[in-house]
């Protein structure tokens, strides 16, 4: 199972920031990867990529630690299949064409034929 936990924290201004931030979250047991958007002013968002649910006291401490505060927290389980499914509907659509691959609603799949007495051309 892929789990996505989203931190809203607040008060990261720089780049260094982000480093502090992400050195710190990266060494919470269970942490895959994470990923900062840094917005100056705002809550950064700190996405934290896991295979199970991960442990929010740890999370925050470790952003703590940074020297920062975490606003907001929200997990998504299963991210994988969720991201599948919602890219789903996108992808039949680009799948369902003319071109012989697969049907647009109404039409026959196109046929394909080449001439071989046309040389490709260089």
């Amino acid at each position: 199972m892929s789990t996505v936990t989203t931190l809203g924290v607040t008060g990261m201004t720089c780049a260094n920031c982000v480093a502090h931030v992400t050195k710190d979250v990266e060494a919470v047991a269970g942490v895959e990867n994470v990923s900062v958007e840094l917005r100056v002013g705002e809550e950064s968002e700190v996405t934290v990529f896991s295979d199970e649910p991960l442990d929010e006291a740890a999370l925050r401490e470790a952003v703590d630690e940074a020297g920062y505060t975490v606003a907001s927290y929200s997990v998504q389980e299963d991210a994988l299949a969720a991201q599948y499914a919602e890219q789903a509907p996108e992808k039949q659509s680009a799948h369902d064409c003319a071109c012989g691959c697969g049907t647009a609603e109404g039409d026959a799949p196109a046929t394909k034929t080449y001439d071989l007495q046309v040389p490709p051309s260089a």
